[in-house]
């Protein structure tokens, strides 16, 4: 049985930091593309930053890039992500995702698709 695992989110001020992980389990975790989601109330899910397999190759779309890193430990089995510069407009709910499909575009692209495994997500609360 697969398990995706996130934690790490809370509650900071804009212009903070935070990291977010996740810990797989249950699946070969180092043949799989890797990905973070985020929703926001009212907004659809949207892909935020992909990471290779070897984890050589990151995309991230422009609302985050420069600011978010993501990152993963095949040993371990855990993915991360590493977000500065925190703004209000990034308050979502964060989600861990296993088996996406990613492109350099333009624009860099990061989609799910029936086979993608989820994790139950974890809060982001940006405060101004």
């Amino acid at each position: 049985q697969v398990q995706v695992v996130e934690s790490g989110g809370g509650l900071v001020q804009a212009g903070g930091s935070l990291r977010l992980s996740c810990t797989v389990s249950g699946l070969t975790f180092d043949v799989y593309y890797m990905a973070w989601f985020r929703q926001a109330p009212g907004k659809e899910r949207e892909g935020i930053s992909c990471i290779t397999e070897s984890g050589t190759t990151t995309y991230y779309p422009d609302s985050v890039k420069g600011r978010f890193a993501i990152a993963r430990d095949n040993a371990k089995k855990t993915l991360y992500l590493q977000m500065n510069s925190l703004k209000p407009e990034d308050t979502a709910m964060y989600y861990c995702a296993g088996s996406v499909a990613c492109g350099s575009g333009p624009p860099p692209s990061v989609t799910s698709h029936a086979g993608t495994y989820w994790g139950q997500g974890t809060q982001v609360t940006v405060s101004s």
